[in-house]
């Protein structure tokens, strides 16, 4: 077991797999030194007299004083000392031991920057704006990484402390108090966790044994060791932390972030060990426990069970329909948005799950994904019209809102909210924020943050539509940019907003044709580039009927037998429409109304 062993009668093991090391010595803040003792692989314990809060580090070869690998608190950074952090003494509210986790398949998840969500950049902060989620038909609040990375400000995904909490969102007690209020507001948390790789600035795990390997490459430098040599305390080290999550910080669900870049070739991957663990888990807390993979492969095995050779991931997000409505509603064709046609392309989201099945990626110059069996309920994929990366990874981080009419924005939220996925907001989607989210750092190294800057500007040197300037990541103003603007939300405008993504939410929690996740129960009846009708069937209820105009001007489909009842549109004026768009039917032709999207109910 890696790190710290907290005992109820004061004392602490300390353990620490460090082969690299030639001698390892315990120092604790109150100027005590022990001698690592030797166990078995590289392995050195000791046990002393230490608690909650105790100030500790290791000292290696008498000469390099370094945190814990696995210390759950740095107070003072990631290149400080580390402290002893006792999951024991959190301190739960009462609700907390009647909570039940609720279903993924039937939610809504919302995914938030803890630096960014407040100008306070906190977790205590962050807390005040939970019941609005709730409200809104929020089920999941997804966090951004909040493992310890250098610096203030930044993503979280140049996290090196894996276990330790940062601490400028309020440490270890804030994150305990963050979920905590989740589980009081209904609201499971989605915490978004990096595997594939370590920071630039801070990571010291090489001084202590075989963490990462050059057999391989990412874009983000080492690779971490999960094949080599010596591979095994490593992989623990990934599955042990995972674990860590779930148990001493009680989240619900784990986002696992470019597992493509997990590059593992044992007889068991990696993911596949850790979803046996998480079940194992959850058996035995008594409450379930998801894993969330992102994932550019497109492949079926990601969430196809154990028994078929898969890896068992709960769900993935699936940036096929992303792609596919964005293309539809801002007509942008650079970079990754080359691989979508639009809508046509959302009719096959619907019905495929995947629409890189096994089709040509120009952006690539490959071929890309397999087909996901139609036995994949849709309720396996999270899909949504904007996320941290789809925003963030623009050059100005500009949000849909800046990019495409509204009207038209409007109708790319109720084709994501009428898909068999699971749909994903991100912060202030819900009421329309139009403030970027753009990526931002706080590299303390001055040669790093000249790397990080040069290399935000080339990156997007070959994108022929860009001829700006691209926001120095460096510069604090780049976050400041990236805070919501919760003043916006109070808006009539803003109001508007909301009302739509609630009642959207509501419609598909009491239509079963819209939450029953059956692709295969998905009727595609018109789906060219500026209108799509597709009819999603339910055994035991009415359809619903679910038609898009991105015209500017009238558009005609030939009308779907039945009688069909409107249940909400985007062009009623407390929406934000003009409230004087209808659908007609005249001589079997269904006349929809430009710029507009609609959901219509069989009797």
């Amino acid at each position: 077991m890696h790190g710290p062993f907290l005992h109820a009668d004061g004392t602490t093991t300390f353990q620490l797999w460090a082969p690299s090391a030639k001698t390892v010595q315990l120092e604790l803040d109150r100027g005590s030194r022990y001698q690592m003792e030797p166990a078995a692989d590289g392995w050195l314990t000791v046990t002393t007299e230490a608690g909650h809060g105790q100030g500790y580090a290791y000292i290696l070869d008498e000469e390099r004083t370094r945190p814990d690998p696995a210390s759950r608190w740095q107070p003072k950074g990631v290149h400080g000392p580390s402290r002893l952090f006792d999951p024991a003494r959190s301190k739960w509210s009462a609700a907390e031991a009647q909570w039940r986790t609720p279903q993924l398949a039937a939610g809504a998840v919302y995914e938030l920057h803890v630096g960014t969500f407040t100008p306070q950049g906190t977790f205590d902060a962050a807390i005040e704006h939970l019941a609005d989620l709730a409200a809104l038909g929020i089920t999941h609040v997804e966090v951004m990484p909040v493992n310890a990375f250098n610096g203030e400000r930044g993503w979280g995904y140049d996290g090196v402390a894996w276990y330790a909490v940062h601490e400028p969102y309020g440490g270890p007690e804030g994150f305990v108090r963050f979920v905590d209020a989740c589980h009081r507001c209904g609201l499971a948390v989605v915490l978004d966790v990096v595997y594939n790789h370590f920071g630039p600035s801070g990571n010291y795990l090489p001084e202590f044994g075989p963490y990462l390997t050059d057999r391989y490459s990412t874009p983000w430098g080492g690779t971490v060791n999960l094949d080599g040599p010596d591979s095994d305390p490593v992989r623990a080290f990934v599955i042990q932390n995972a674990l860590g999550w779930f148990t001493d910080f009680r989240v619900d669900a784990l986002r696992l972030d470019a597992v493509h870049a997990l590059i593992d070739t044992s007889a068991t991957h990696v993911l596949a060990e850790l979803a046996d663990a998480t079940s194992s888990l959850a058996a035995h807390l008594g409450r379930p426990l998801e894993l969330i993979a992102e994932s550019d492969r497109n492949d079926p095995q990601t969430i196809r069970p154990r028994e078929v050779g898969g890896l068992s991931m709960d769900a993935q997000w699936a940036d096929d329909l992303h792609h596919a409505l964005h293309v539809a509603v801002t007509g942008e064709r650079d970079g990754h948005y080359a691989d979508s046609t639009g809508l046509p392309d959302v009719a096959q989201a619907y019905q495929r799950g995947f629409v890189l099945a096994g089709r040509y990626a120009p952006s690539r110059r490959r071929t890309v994904g397999a087909p996901l069996p139609r036995d994949v309920s849709g309720h396996r994929l999270v899909g949504c019209i904007q996320n941290h990366d789809q925003i963030g990874n623009r050059a100005l981080g500009d949000r849909l809102t800046t990019l495409a009419d509204p009207a038209l924005v409007r109708c790319a939220i109720l084709l994501l909210c009428a898909a068999p996925h699971v749909p994903l907001l991100f912060m202030g989607e819900e009421y329309g924020e139009t403030r970027p989210f753009q990526y931002f750092t706080s590299h303390p190294e001055p040669d790093l943050a000249a790397a990080v800057s040069k290399g935000r500007r080339k990156e997007f040197s070959a994108y022929v539509s860009f001829k700006g300037a691209v926001p120095d990541p460096q510069d604090p103003t780049t976050r400041d940019r990236s805070v919501l603007d919760r003043a916006a939300a109070e808006t009539e405008t803003g109001r508007a907003w909301r009302r739509l993504w609630t009642d959207l939410l509501h419609a598909r929690r009491t239509h079963p044709a819209l939450n029953n996740g059956r692709r295969g129960l998905v009727e595609a009846i018109s789906a060219t580039q500026t209108t799509l009708a597709l009819v999603r069937r339910d055994p035991r209820a009415p359809a619903v009927l679910i038609v898009a105009n991105l015209a500017s001007e009238d558009a005609q489909i030939a009308a779907v037998p039945g009688q069909w009842t409107l249940l909400l549109s985007t062009g009623e004026r407390r929406y934000g429409g003009d409230g004087s768009a209808t659908i007609t039917v005249d001589h079997g032709q269904m006349q929809i109304p430009p710029r507009y999207a609609a959901l219509l109910r069989a009797p």
